[in-house]
């Protein structure tokens, strides 16, 4: 490969059509030539999209380590899920703002800057003497790496030839999609074999490789170079009440999906009035952002039919991922009695199965148009999701592992054409803001996939127990069979109810129960299959990518 002594001038990569002036991107190593262009790409592809892999991972791996974490630094366990919504919240807040701040302050200076304060903060974390602390610092790592995922998106798709942003979007694809279905797995090894606080202290060697990486292979598109020249001597101008409300609506937002449940949902005062102020708070930002001139989130991207609609499949795709690496871990453990480490063995091969699938749809979406490629994906995850409906309380493991398989290689069909349908037709100069944007719509739906899952679960496992009571009484023939087994193996005599003895109420509180959660996990995952299936048309509605195939960038 024929490499430059500086950095080189790449015309046409995420950018406008060949001649069309559109802004070029500048990586070190990498000549004019497009396939030389592309053998950069693959320098630089695997450090990015590891930053967005290590922040990814993050939402998912302290799970397993919050019992450890309360009994170590003396806390309750719902004490200690506030180290989770700390994070969750201010990575929410800050997502949508990075496309701004990344314009604001020179993206690669912007994604150094994320990948420093969020290796000092794990440091800070791994670190921390009580739980106070351990809140704060997690909120401060959510800050820092709110910025990870969309710039590590936009680099990829910029740096990458038109005709492989399919590729581009794959590799960021099995960083965001592997991550939150290893997590778990790797939290409760590390936890096991070493502490909780190398759960986080794991992320300060791997930011340390990372900033030299970064530092030599990424450089600045030259629409932001100019966007700086033209800030120079400038005070930098940020807009307080925008700010103000965007955080004060998805901040309510985030606390009311994740702690709704635990409150009571609407039943809590704390609840309704949260989320009165999100609503009121996340109205006035859209009207009030309608008359910036340089607004913190560019909302005029909504205008165009194909990103909305991608944004709301986004949106879906993050709810249907992080709901069922949620729900299936519970039931295997609840139902059928598996250990941590044997739950996370049940997603482990759906993620890998999303890795080796991602490239494979990478080169079909240049191809083959991405509304095929997603409804394929929606209809294989849908009736994954539904057989899953026909789980019971003996299910054997290889049906579980390879069911979810198939779920997944689902949702590999969805990520990337998701993706290039959203910027088919977004400027180069664009692409960050539209990264942030279509980045946040997927951890909002994740949140709202936990949340809603969480509530459904336990409404209807308290209707079907209820029902299930109410046929435990003297006169159900199929009741007095099953006492007759459970006195034969305790050793005592049956008639009727009258003689259950504390042991034996105690065996059959718990069938009712363990029955009830069973019939409740068939609801969630039926109600889950429908829901890919019935939004399947919805892809009538994006845009056609087929010309991607041809290897034109969107106009600039």
């Amino acid at each position: 490969m024929r490499v430059s002594p500086g950095p080189a001038r790449i015309p046409g990569i995420g950018a406008g059509q060949a001649g069309a002036g559109a802004p070029a991107v500048w990586v070190r190593g990498m000549t004019a030539d497009r396939g030389t262009a592309y053998g950069g790409f693959w320098l630089l592809a695997p450090v990015v999209a590891l930053a967005a892999f290590m922040e990814v991972l993050d939402l998912t791996i302290v799970n397993v380590s919050l019992l450890h974490m309360a009994g170590s630094l003396s806390a309750s366990s719902d004490e200690a899920t506030w180290v989770l919504t700390s994070y969750t919240m201010t990575n929410a807040i800050i997502l949508p703002l990075s496309g701004w701040l990344a314009g604001a302050l020179g993206r690669k200076r912007y994604f150094m800057g994320c990948i420093a304060a969020f290796s000092l903060t794990s440091l800070l974390c791994g670190l921390a003497p009580n739980l106070q602390s351990l809140v704060i610092f997690r909120a401060l790592q959510g800050i820092a790496g709110g910025g990870l995922q969309p710039n590590a998106q936009a680099i990829l798709s910029d740096a990458a030839p038109a005709a492989k942003r399919g590729m581009a979007f794959a590799l960021y694809g099995m960083s965001v999609v592997f991550a939150p279905v290893i997590g778990p797995t790797l939290g409760g090894w590390i936890t096991d074999h070493m502490s909780w606080r190398w759960v986080f202290l794991i992320n300060v060697p791997v930011g340390l490789i990372l900033l030299p990486l970064v530092r030599a292979l990424v450089r600045d598109p030259a629409h932001f170079a100019a966007s700086r020249r033209a800030r120079a001597g400038a005070p930098l101008s940020l807009d307080y009440v925008g700010f103000s409300l965007i955080t004060l609506g998805l901040g309510a937002m985030q606390i009311v999906l994740d702690r709704g449940q635990r409150y009571g949902w609407f039943g809590s005062h704390v609840i309704v009035l949260l989320t009165m102020l999100c609503g009121a708070s996340l109205v006035a930002f859209v009207m009030w952002e309608q008359r910036r001139v340089d607004p913190i989130v560019d909302l005029p991207l909504f205008r165009r039919t194909g990103f909305a609609v991608a944004n709301i499949f986004m949106l879906l795709l993050g709810f249907a991922l992080l709901a069922t690496s949620v729900v299936l871990p519970l039931y295997v453990q609840t139902i059928l009695g598996y250990t941590a480490l044997d739950a996370g063995l049940i997603l482990s091969p759906g993620g890998l199965a999303v890795m080796l699938m991602m490239p494979v749809v990478g080169r079909l979406v240049t191809h083959v148009d991405g509304r095929w490629l997603i409804a394929i994906g929606l209809v294989l995850s849908g009736l994954s999701t539904l057989y899953m409906a026909n789980f019971d309380t003996a299910t054997g493991y290889a049906t579980i592992m390879w069911t979810r398989v198939f779920q997944n290689a689902g949702m590999a069909f969805l990520f990337i054409p998701i993706n290039t349908a959203a910027f088919t037709d977004i400027p180069a100069t664009k692409s960050t803001n539209a990264t942030a944007i279509i980045n946040m719509s997927r951890n909002i739906g994740a949140s709202i996939g936990i949340s809603l899952v969480t509530a459904i679960f336990v409404r209807r496992a308290q209707y079907h127990q209820d029902l299930l009571a109410g046929h435990v009484t003297p006169y159900n023939p199929a009741l007095q069979a099953y006492l007759a087994v459970i006195h034969g193996a305790l050793h005592q005599p049956v008639n009727g109810l009258v003689v259950l003895g504390g042991q034996a109420a105690g065996l059959l509180y718990r069938t009712v129960v363990h029955q009830a959660d069973m019939l409740a996990y068939i609801d969630v995952f039926r109600a889950m299959g429908i829901l890919f299936l019935a939004i399947t048309p919805l892809v009538l509605l994006l845009p056609s990518t087929a010309r991607g195939a041809h290897g034109a960038d969107p106009p600039g």
